[in-house]
C-alpha cells in the first residue's frame, strides 16, 4: 500500500509540475493585451473573494441584531442579501458573462459566497448568543 502511496504521489506531483510548465509557457507566449485581460480578471476574483470572506466579520452588529429576532427566516434573508449582494458584485466587477460558461462559473461563485455566508454567520451567531 505504502508503494501506491509514493507512486501516486510522483504521478500527482509531476502532473502539477507539467501543468505549471505549460501555465508558464501559455502566459508567455500571449501578447500584451491578453496577458493584461487575464491580470485584471485575477485582480478582480481576488479583490471578490476578499470582500466575500470578510463581509460577515465587519457586519456582526446586523448578525447580532438578526440573531436577536429569533427568527429563521430573518437569518435566512440575511444570508440571502449578503449573497446577492456578492453576486452582484461579482458580476459588476468580472463583467456579464456572454455564455454559458461564464454563467456557470458565476453561479458556482454565488454559490460558494452562499454556502460560506451561512456558515459565517451562523458561527458567529453561535458566539454572539
Amino acid at each position: 500500500m505504502d508503494f501506491l502511496k509514493t507512486v501516486g504521489g510522483k504521478i500527482a506531483g509531476g502532473l502539477v509540475a507539467v501543468a505549471v510548465v505549460a501555465a508558464a509557457i501559455a502566459l508567455w507566449r500571449m501578447d500584451g493585451v491578453e496577458r493584461q485581460n487575464l491580470w485584471s480578471g485575477f485582480l478582480n476574483i481576488l479583490a471578490w473573494l476578499g470582500i466575500v470572506a470578510l463581509w460577515p466579520w465587519v457586519s456582526f452588529a446586523v448578525i447580532r441584531w438578526v440573531n436577536g429576532l429569533g427568527s429563521n427566516v430573518a437569518g435566512g434573508l440575511l444570508v440571502f442579501g449578503y449573497t446577492a449582494a456578492e453576486a452582484a458584485l461579482l458580476l459588476w466587477l468580472c463583467g456579464v458573462p456572454s455564455g454559458p460558461t461564464g454563467w456557470t462559473f458565476a453561479g458556482v461563485g454565488a454559490l460558494v459566497a452562499g454556502a460560506y455566508n451561512l456558515l459565517a454567520c451562523d458561527w458567529i451567531a453561535e458566539k454572539l448568543e
